[in-house]
């Protein structure tokens, strides 16, 4: 079976004040918006941001208030772009978890959490290239 994802749908709880995190934040633009759920066309993947309501609905589960132990991520492809982004979306609307720091592996890295509590870690690691489609390869 192929290796893919095609879309990654996070819970959310105010559609208004999760657009400004991802478009005024990452700068990202919506490829479909109806209020309820927005859409990110990312490369090789749709993001979507769905009202939590509608999305336990649609999956027949609860409502979780909650972003579990799960953790997106958006590198860089320069190390002093990872303060800057984090600063960002926090002016966004999202919250600092974690400041920018150099970790044991190389590079560096912090964490962001969005309107709703989903982490989003911003990092620059040199053993994963960025292609100029914005494709991340694995330690190569």
């Amino acid at each position: 079976m192929q290796q893919q994802m095609s879309v990654v749908t996070l819970g959310i709880d105010d559609v208004a004040r999760s657009k400004r995190f991802y478009v005024e934040g990452f700068d990202w633009t919506p490829a479909f918006d109806n209020g309820e759920v927005v859409f990110y066309q990312m490369n090789g993947f749709v993001l979507g941001t769905w009202l939590r309501t509608a999305l336990a609905k649609d999956s027949a589960r609860p409502v979780a208030n909650t972003s579990g132990d799960i953790a997106l991520a958006h590198n860089v492809s320069e190390s002093d772009a990872v303060a800057p982004l984090m600063n960002r979306l926090a002016a966004a609307g999202g919250t600092i978890l974690r400041a920018a720091e150099a970790p044991p592996h190389g590079g560096i890295n912090g964490y962001v959490a969005d309107p709703d509590g989903h982490a989003w870690e911003i990092a620059f690691n040199p053993a994963w290239p960025i292609s100029p489609e914005g494709y991340v390869t694995f330690g190569v």
